[in-house]
Formats: C-alpha cells, structure tokens, sequence
C-alpha cells in the first residue's frame, strides 16, 4: 500500500477552520479591550472594562 505523507496547504487547512460566532465576537472584544502601554524598557498590559 501507498501512504501519501504531504501535508495539505495552508490555504486549505484554513477553509477546514469554522469557528462560532460567539468565539469571533469574543475574541473582537478581548481585543478592543486590550491595551498594551509600553514605557522604557517595561510593557504594561491592562484590560479596560
């Protein structure tokens, strides 16, 4: 028998991905929330709510 070993694309590993709309809309929102203040040589990470 013949095992194929190559990988599919990343162009099609991506179409196989379907994720919920809550997750999306979570994700969004983490995201707006997110702040990143960067002084000196320290980050800051604060979520805003």
């Amino acid at each position: 028998m013949e095992h194929l070993y190559t990988k599919p694309s990343i162009g099609e590993q991506l179409n196989k991905l379907n994720p919920k709309k809550e997750t999306l809309q979570f994700l969004l929102n983490y995201s707006k929330a997110l702040r990143i203040n960067k002084y000196k040589q320290l980050s800051f990470e604060m979520i805003l709510n």
